[in-house]
């Protein structure tokens, strides 16, 4: 079954109609998701987190049944979301926000990998969610997720409004948390992360989720990326 399989995924807010029978099956090897804006895509990464309902359909991580768990019983199942916006507690400094979530032992992930991974965020320990700027919220985000030692990180559009150089950055990280085994889910707009992360691309359109094809195929098919990104030739 693999360490994700959604089956049939349907999600309604009153009459809309979101997810419309949405099925993955994620193993070891990291999976992208791309799409326009208003696809889908941030309520599939909620529905999997639990943070909205689905009304229809299967969410299991490692054969653990979690569609209606709620999201406590999610994120301790295993599954770590980095949420669209960052969401950070204003009034934290950024070493109070990663001691929320730090694991007790000796977990692959400690605040001072952290730092080693995002010297940046060493430098502005003693800032509060307030005082950093996107990039640095971000990296706070991603830290955030990955204390948790996750078996599934899922991120949601974690490229947006970052500057070239922190984008390549955190291609290097996601492909770096992939390598070690740490299951992830990648939803993007921006093409080139998605196909420098993963192997194989999905395609969000309508509520509803293509087959997973090659990277490759889609980053060399303008055709396609117009299609169905709004991009390309």
């Amino acid at each position: 079954m693999g360490l994700l399989h959604i089956e049939n995924l349907h999600v309604h807010f009153g009459k809309a109609h979101i997810l419309q029978g949405v099925s993955l099956q994620l193993g070891a090897a990291p999976l992208s998701i791309v799409g326009r804006n208003g696809m889908g895509k941030t309520t599939l990464c909620q529905a999997i987190a639990e943070l909205v309902p689905a009304q229809k359909g299967e969410i299991r991580l490692n054969g653990r049944a979690l569609r209606g768990a709620g999201p406590t019983t999610v994120a301790r199942a295993g599954i770590a979301l980095v949420p669209q916006g960052r969401r950070l507690f204003r009034s934290l400094t950024v070493q109070e926000h990663l001691r929320l979530v730090a694991q007790p032992g000796a977990p692959a992930w400690t605040i001072e990998r952290v730092y080693d991974t995002f010297p940046r965020l060493a430098e502005r320990r003693q800032n509060h969610g307030n005082q950093l700027s996107g990039g640095e919220a971000q990296m706070v985000a991603i830290a955030r997720a990955l204390l948790m030692n996750p078996a599934l990180v899922v991120m949601d559009e974690p490229s947006e409004g970052l500057a070239p150089v922190i984008v390549d950055h955190l291609i290097r990280v996601l492909r770096q948390i992939a390598a070690e085994g740490m299951g992830v889910l990648l939803i993007e707009q921006a093409l080139h992360v998605a196909t420098s992360v993963s192997d194989q691309v999905a395609v969000m359109v309508n509520g509803q989720l293509t087959e997973p094809m090659a990277s490759s195929v889609l980053a060399n098919d303008p055709a396609a990326q117009q299609r169905w990104l709004g991009v390309g030739a």
